[in-house]
């Protein structure tokens, strides 16, 4: 298998709401094993607030149980996290300090930098994890791109209890 076909990235919201998180982790988790389990090994995610945060935090816990797991974070620019709330930036030092391997797709931010960052996860990898509700943002381009590219996408949010359930 070449790497493209060890490797899944993530793409999905920044805004979660927060009654969501659990069970959203708890089949993040379930998914990630399952990819690992099939030979998935590697894990691509882009930095972001959100759902790449999420996705970031799941795969460092497996890694201890899963000695093949490896996270890459794809980032955008090396000043992704200007403007960020403190904690933001704290977490997100914490993920990148135990990545595996970090890429970033542009030194400083431009219009396209984001862009960028997305189509190199999904060129990448053979599998896109998603959490996504709405037609249209970052992460409803990544998987238009994603199906452009015959990426297999498996969208979390379809395997949601709904909001009434919770």
């Amino acid at each position: 298998m070449s790497m493209r076909q060890k490797t899944c990235c993530f793409t999905g919201h920044r805004s979660i709401p927060q009654k969501l998180l659990p069970p959203l982790t708890e089949l993040l988790e379930q998914e990630i094993l399952t990819l690992y389990n099939q030979g998935i090994h590697y894990f691509g995610a882009g930095g972001a607030l959100g759902f790449d945060t999420l996705a970031a935090e799941a795969v460092l816990r497996l890694r201890k149980r899963c000695p093949l797991m490896r996270l890459i974070l794809v980032l955008p620019c090396l000043d992704q996290t200007k403007g960020w709330r403190p904690q933001d930036v704290k977490r997100y030092e914490e993920i990148k300090a135990q990545a595996d391997k970090i890429v970033y797709t542009s030194t400083h931010y431009t219009s396209d930098c984001m862009q960028k960052r997305n189509r190199h996860l999904v060129d990448h990898s053979c599998i896109c994890v998603c959490y996504l509700v709405r037609t249209n943002g970052g992460s409803a381009y990544t998987i238009c791109y994603a199906g452009i590219q015959g990426v297999e996408v498996r969208n979390l949010h379809c395997k949601m209890p709904a909001f009434s359930e919770l």
